[in-house]
């Protein structure tokens, strides 16, 4: 006769304990990252004996370090990033005399539990999904070094005095959202015995008590069912009328059903709550299709629970008849009776499912947005004052890469502004000569 067995497992989620002993559990974070910014290049010329007249030799500033996500599966929680929100890359180093490149600064690695949605926190947009360990996506870009004088030789300027600024890195706000990777979800109201069926089946140890609402956080637990047969289980807590409008911590619970396999609706069949268990049923199974109508489609069990109490009503005798379809397992998990058919039949669902693997889009292959849309090089307004006011991502790069301290600089500026059609632009404007005109912190007179 088989044995059900447990193994040790790692607990779902970091869980901390204030002085109540309350437990929080973090699935969801949203931090600021900076990337490096890009050295400077510089102006320089060779000093070599016998050669007075030495040439250009300004090194090219190093690259910024970009911030770096990575999937690690030793991680269960997102609880680093509640107590530290801002994270920058070092910048890169400027360049050298003698055409010396400044190096190149270390990337920002920062990792993250396997499981993590990655989103720019302003559009929402999904920048990543991280469901493999070891998984990686640049969140930040660092800046581009910039060039030194050696860039600037032409056959008219064969001594140059300029060089470039490093670009900024790049910043943004991003929110991280845990999704926990389970083959079996148990979902169903609260205190319906989610908890003590985990607790039964696997190593996991939660917290439990007749009140509802004692799990407040998700349980995951390792079952072993055979020599070299397993499945992870998660206890999602208790979910509510209303969960898919987020009533209660309804998206917060739900969100951890997405990546289950196989679903158990666990309910009270003895109906000791108050409530017509097939009532509870036909709820919870609605909360979910709202939130998300594929998981309608997942393999999902009924476990009848507390079968060790029933009353007067035999809601398992209407269950079985109004809901033939399901498989149904009477259980009670106060006492273990039941518990064996139902962890076997997982176990053969969940290597069912096995054999259609979800798609996971390689990490060399994903890709973030870029923090602006550059639909426009350059755009024109005209301030109360009658200054004409000139603005864009691009137009701004050239201006970071800009040392305005130098003329010939300032001067290769204005020709790149130029050449972008700024100028014709303001005369399409009515932009006169003597008219101001504002770039960033700098203001000119136009003259045409």
């Amino acid at each position: 006769m088989g044995m059900l067995t447990v193994m040790e497992h790692g607990s779902v989620c970091c869980v901390t304990a204030d002085k109540a002993g309350a437990e929080m559990f973090y699935d969801y974070a949203k931090v600021h990252v900076k990337a490096g910014d890009g050295g400077n290049g510089i102006v320089a010329w060779r000093r070599e004996k016998y050669v007075p007249m030495g040439g250009p030799a300004g090194g090219d500033g190093g690259d910024g370090g970009s911030i770096i996500l990575e999937a690690d599966n030793n991680l269960r929680t997102l609880i680093d990033f509640r107590y530290n929100t801002h994270y920058k890359a070092d910048r890169g180093k400027h360049g050298q005399g003698s055409s010396m490149h400044g190096s190149d600064a270390e990337d920002k690695v920062l990792r993250v539990p396997v499981g993590t949605v990655v989103r720019d926190a302003e559009t929402t947009q999904i920048l990543a999904d991280l469901t493999t360990s070891g998984q990686r996506v640049v969140v930040a870009k660092g800046g581009r070094g910039g060039r030194g004088n050696t860039h600037f030789v032409s056959s008219t300027h064969r001594a140059p005095t300029l060089a470039e600024n490093g670009d900024a890195g790049e910043e943004r706000w991003i929110t991280l959202e845990l999704k926990l990777l389970a083959d079996v979800g148990l979902v169903g109201f609260p205190n319906v015995g989610k908890s003590t069926i985990i607790s039964r089946v696997s190593a996991a140890k939660p917290k439990i008590a007749d009140y509802h609402f004692t799990t407040i956080v998700p349980n995951l637990g390792m079952v072993k069912v055979d020599e070299g047969r397993s499945f992870v289980m998660a206890d999602i807590p208790g979910l509510i009328e209303g969960a898919a409008d987020g009533a209660g911590l309804g998206h917060r619970f739900l969100r951890h059903t997405e990546r289950t396999k196989v679903l158990v609706h666990v309910i009270d069949i003895s109906g000791s709550e108050g409530r017509d268990p097939l009532e509870d049923f036909a709820v919870v199974n609605r909360e979910l299709e709202r939130y998300n109508a594929a998981l309608m489609k997942r393999p999902m069990v009924i476990a009848a629970n507390k079968t060790d109490i029933i009353g007067d009503v035999d809601y398992l005798a209407r269950l079985q008849q109004e809901y033939p379809g399901y498989e149904i397992f009477p259980i009670s998990a106060a006492t273990g009776e039941g518990l064996k058919p139902l962890v076997y039949r997982l176990a053969q669902l969940v290597e069912q499912v096995e054999l259609e693997p979800e798609e996971v889009t390689p990490a060399e292959e994903v890709k973030v947005t870029r923090v602006v849309e550059e639909k426009e090089k350059f755009i024109i307004e005209r301030d109360s004052n009658g200054t004409f006011i000139v603005f864009g991502p691009e137009i701004e790069r050239h201006w970071k890469r800009t040392n305005f301290a130098n003329d010939d600089a300032v001067s290769r500026f204005l020709q790149i502004v130029e050449a972008m059609g700024v100028v014709q632009a303001l005369r399409e404007q009515g932009c006169k000569d003597g008219d101001t005109v504002r770039i960033q912190d700098i203001e000119f007179d136009f003259m045409d």
